[in-house]
């Protein structure tokens, strides 16, 4: 199934509204660097810190609000930015914890067990309060199964992903101390696969991730939230929409020279 041209129109549209909101509240840089702009040109450097500027901010300025309008045709319900909640089962903290320990002892991650784990820990009358990140992407699916994506960057620091997993099982844990028989999901999206045409080296989530339910990579999910082709799909639209604003975006970078 690819997407519709209605569906594709409604992509292209949020990918230029995000980069024309992008370009309203775009500050150069305002450092001096003489030597640079003589030798490339100030309106390059303009469009060169406005990449990089980007690229931070690409998650929650266009990949987040893209995912929502991928995802908006085939699951009841899809959010950006999404409150999970900080109420946790004091039981359910101190068996993640325990996960936490083993993992880091060796122990090869099972999510599917991790989870069951949780649940069975759970005692209402022992609630604390817990602070935790926003989901960047969540879903309900029309059969009552949630989904909380963590959208990172293509190459996240491997020094990071223990602090990944710990939020995973937090919102884990959260979400089944308000409802113990919810089917839960919690999981790390990479919007690209750096690596092509090679695999993504998932070297850098071993002996953390559970693979198979916790990470979804480039192709793998954007196809999840629109349907088999949609990865290819999406491609197209941001192509057609650097064609189609190439003049817009000439013109915003030609007043740095």
């Amino acid at each position: 199934m690819t997407l519709s041209k209605l569906q594709k129109n409604n992509i292209q549209e949020v990918i230029k509204n995000c980069i024309r909101n992008k370009f309203k509240n775009y500050k150069a840089e305002s450092n001096n660097m003489p030597f640079h702009y003589r030798l490339l040109g100030k309106d390059r450097m303009a469009l060169y810190s406005f990449i990089q500027s980007l690229n931070t901010t690409f998650g929650t300025s266009i990949f987040e609000p893209v995912a929502v309008a991928l995802a908006e045709n085939n699951f009841k319900q899809a959010k950006a930015q999404y409150i999970v909640g900080d109420s946790i089962s004091e039981n359910s903290q101190k068996v993640i914890q325990t996960i936490m320990n083993e993992l880091t002892l060796g122990k090869t991650p099972n999510k599917e067990v991790e989870l069951q784990t949780i649940k069975e820990s759970i005692e209402k009358n022992k609630i604390n309060h817990l602070k935790t990140v926003k989901v960047d992407l969540f879903l309900e699916s029309y059969n009552k199964e949630f989904y909380f994506f963590d959208l990172k960057t293509a190459k996240p620091n491997i020094s990071n992903f223990k602090d990944f997993k710990r939020t995973l099982l937090e919102w884990a844990g959260i979400a089944l101390t308000q409802n113990p028989e919810i089917k839960i999901n919690t999981i790390i999206a990479i919007p690209y696969n750096p690596y092509e045409p090679q695999p993504y080296q998932r070297w850098t989530i071993k002996g953390m991730l559970d693979d198979k339910y916790e990470l979804k990579v480039g192709e793998e999910f954007w196809d999840f939230l629109g349907g088999q082709g949609a990865y290819n799909d999406l491609l197209d639209c941001f192509e057609n929409v650097g064609l189609e604003m190439r003049s817009e975006i000439d013109i915003y970078f030609s007043k740095f020279k």
